[in-house]
């Protein structure tokens, strides 16, 4: 099957002349600006995972995190564990030919950091080389500042991950926030041992608005909120959660859109056309030529 379609570069807003003027201007953001944005203009942060989603995404966003919940979102797994380096590198070598401005950064998926900052840094450089991405991003606080330091200072900038950590479902019992204030002097920890190691920025997933607003306060280095709270230095969102590509979505998730209704009103309109021979219409085909 072929198409004509290609990445357009569009701006999706109400005013197109003023949002590529505004995106003409948006420069390209580095590691050393976006930590420089501490405390300053929030962080806008989305996934993906595709060339033309990337392109849409990077229109506004300060960040795109080619995140490994592709392999829930994408490729249908129950959950993150399933997700290796191939997948990882296909999609972020897909969202860097779409990305031009905004940070690119990748998820580091579950057994490929953990045995030892010499397997961390092997697997990193060769995320980087084989998709071109800016930064790596690995789950994990206290315990992997070891690694984040071995990282860092070998070329390699590292976003950290603290509070729930998906890779951890089994150790932890599922996806559960960090809400019980026990909890919390043990996050604020992995915060400042992620920020010490040398990592540039931390997300911060799935934990109390108290507890976020510590670690904000806590660290010299941006928070990325997902599940946390407002007052973070930024926010992140699944691209196909936000835009309403699935019924169920987690508490945290604010839906902008449903695309989820609309491509199945589009899918069951496909369907009809074709049993009732209404489409190919005319101006769907091609016409015969007396000569080539």
């Amino acid at each position: 099957m072929s198409t004509t379609s290609t990445i357009s570069k569009k701006p999706g807003i109400s005013d197109p002349e003023q949002a590529s003027e505004n995106y003409a201007k948006k420069k390209k953001m580095t590691v050393p600006a976006f930590r420089a944005r501490k405390g300053g203009a929030p962080l806008v942060c989305l996934t993906a995972y595709t060339a033309h989603v990337a392109r849409l995404v990077d229109e506004h966003a300060d960040m795109i995190l080619v995140g490994d919940s592709l392999g829930m979102v994408i490729h249908g797994m129950p959950n993150t564990l399933g997700v290796t380096m191939e997948h990882m590198i296909m999609h972020g070598q897909a969202v860097m030919r779409g990305a031009e401005k905004a940070l690119v950064v990748v998820d580091m998926p579950f057994g490929s950091f953990e045995e030892s900052p010499e397997v961390a840094f092997r697997n990193a450089s060769r995320m980087i080389k084989e998709t071109n991405c800016t930064a790596i991003k690995l789950e994990g606080g206290r315990e992997m500042a070891k690694t984040i330091t071995y990282l860092s200072t070998r070329g390699i900038p590292v976003v950290a991950h603290i509070g729930l950590m998906p890779q951890q479902m089994n150790t932890a019992g599922g996806f559960k926030a960090v809400r019980a204030k026990d909890q919390f002097e043990a996050v604020i920890a992995d915060a400042k041992a992620v920020e010490a190691a040398g990592a540039f920025a931390v997300v911060v997933e799935g934990v109390a608005v108290r507890l976020a607003n510590e670690v904000t306060k806590a660290v010299d280095i941006p928070t990325i909120g997902i599940g946390a709270s407002v007052e973070c230095d930024g926010q992140i969102l699944v691209f196909e959660d936000m835009i309403g590509l699935f019924p169920r979505v987690p508490t945290f998730v604010k839906r902008y859109g449903n695309m989820e209704d609309m491509m199945r009103d589009g899918i069951a309109r496909y369907a009809n056309e074709v049993r009732d021979r209404s489409f190919p219409a005319d101006e769907h085909t091609y016409k015969a030529k007396e000569s080539g």
